[in-house]
């Protein structure tokens, strides 16, 4: 069954844009231009994911969120919020109103694919999609193999868990930290320099398919972000 997408966004360029992709990724798209109709919408069907912009006409997005949060059948549908706020007090406070994630745009179509998978896989984990998809790339969980284009990459376990979780970040600076926290484990005794091999390695297999040196780019004194391949 298709995966049902309440679109909330004003500028029609973009919503064209949207809509294109999103059903040619197989999601039923649903699209309102304006926040108070988008409120009644939402209250009068489930969706099983909002992506929704923080500017709108009528009630805002920062509104909408709050509201979607204390109703039914929207108080546990994950939101993806689209804000041209770039400032980490903005995209904090959107979180603590209640969205899941945000994207900045201008961003690109493969990020915010990937976000939405994220977002639907967290909020049904026994439903999760088996493949991640970012352009030429392609990652299958059960057997465990990743491509790019048609080659498949010789990665080791570890490598393909760090893969997987830039994947289901992507666009998203991840710092060491954080990368050892989720793919060594809280527990583990691997540090940055672990860290650093491994993104290496990685890297390494992804140009010997074929794929950008770019793909995964360091942020000098933050971490690493892998970045949506060019179409």
């Amino acid at each position: 069954m298709k995966k049902r997408v309440l679109l909330v966004e004003d500028e029609e360029a973009l919503v064209a844009l949207l809509r294109y992709n999103l059903e040619a990724e197989g999601y039923e798209v649903t699209a309102v231009m304006d926040g108070d109709e988008a409120a009644e919408v939402a209250e009068a069907m489930p969706f099983d994911i909002i992506v929704l912009d923080w500017m709108l006409p009528g009630a805002s997005g920062i509104e909408l969120c709050r509201r979607f949060r204390r109703t039914e059948p929207t108080r546990h549908t994950p939101i993806l919020m689209l804000t041209a706020r770039g400032e980490e007090e903005d995209r904090v406070r959107g979180l603590v109103t209640g969205a899941d994630d945000y994207v900045v745009k201008p961003f690109s179509v493969p990020e915010l694919l990937a976000r939405m998978q994220a977002l639907l896989r967290r909020a049904n984990p026994a439903a999760a999609d088996d493949t991640l998809t970012l352009g030429p790339l392609t990652l299958h969980r059960a057997s465990r193999t990743a491509r790019w284009q048609e080659r498949e990459l010789p990665l080791s376990g570890l490598e393909f868990d760090l893969l997987t979780h830039f994947m289901e970040n992507a666009g998203r600076v991840l710092t060491r930290d954080q990368l050892l926290d989720a793919v060594w484990g809280m527990d583990a005794e691997s540090g940055p320099r672990s860290v650093d091999v491994a993104v290496s390695r990685l890297r390494k297999a992804l140009v010997g398919a074929g794929a950008p040196k770019d793909l995964i780019r360091t942020v000098y004194g933050s971490g690493y972000v892998l970045s949506a391949p060019a179409k």
